[in-house]
């Protein structure tokens, strides 16, 4: 009975977790006058027009806040995405001697890939933002940039390396029966391995916030449900190659709107 009460706390920690992240989204969202959109809301729009040289803070112009927005963006977005690994390792726990620490240790894990890949699009996004390629909302200054990137990400559905990271993220159970180590430091271990995979196949859903605004709520939302698509047991499969055609589809057509 403590047994079952204590995976039901755990569940619904990680839960409460996904809601929070998303919670801190929206705030920051709204925290910087912006809309669900990532585009300025009213009230920032009438105070910019009653004193436009009052002096504002760009804190998406700073390393520090910029990545600690992606790294709630990481949990928000990455996080649901990863129930069926969870249902995976607890699926082993009484035939593999697994434990509810190991499976917090999976959990850390993961995050902590995701964590380190925030670091690495936080410098990425000052890097363009300071060239000149995208604004302030991380929206590229181009329509070509963003048809690029969008028929990059597509064409991506198809290379070997989505296939194979996607095999492991779409049947976690097999990595774990693979590379089974028990107890935290085992499910760590586990976790960061799952979580490198993870970030090879998931990146361009990341990148993707760079074509329709890396605030915009909506926009990392739909990103957040292809991914989940993609690793539901019954249709995973099914849908990365679609995925790609249209997404290479929408690239192509705001190529074309942008002559």
């Amino acid at each position: 009975m403590l047994s079952i009460s204590f995976r039901s706390v755990a569940w619904l920690g990680f839960f409460a977790a996904i809601l929070a992240a998303w919670w801190m989204m929206a705030a920051m969202s709204l925290g910087m006058g912006l809309d669900l959109i990532g585009r300025p809301n009213a009230m920032a729009q009438a105070m910019a027009a009653m004193d436009p040289s009052m002096p504002m803070d760009m804190p998406m112009a700073r390393f520090g806040p910029l990545f600690g927005m992606w790294a709630v963006m990481m949990a928000a977005m990455m996080l649901p995405t990863m129930v069926p690994t969870l249902m995976s390792y607890e699926d082993l726990m009484a035939s593999a001697n697994g434990t509810r620490a190991g499976w917090f240790g999976v959990l850390l894990g993961y995050f902590i890939v995701w964590v380190g890949f925030a670091a690495v699009i936080a410098a990425v996004q000052l890097g363009l933002l300071f060239g000149g390629v995208i604004d302030m909302l991380g929206i590229p200054n181009s329509r070509w940039i963003s048809a690029g990137l969008l028929i990059v990400v597509g064409a991506f559905q198809f290379t070997r390396a989505k296939e194979i990271c996607h095999g492991v993220c779409h049947s976690p159970m097999m990595y774990f029966v693979g590379n089974w180590k028990t107890g935290f430091a085992g499910g760590l271990r586990m976790g960061l391995g799952l979580g490198v995979f993870c970030v090879v196949c998931c990146w361009g859903f990341m990148a993707l916030g760079f074509v329709g605004g890396v605030m915009n709520l909506a926009w990392m939302g739909l990103a957040t449900l292809f991914m989940i698509l993609e690793k539901l047991p019954q249709i995973g499969h099914k849908v990365m190659k679609p995925m790609g055609v249209l997404l290479i589809a929408a690239g192509l057509v705001v190529g074309i709107t942008a002559l």
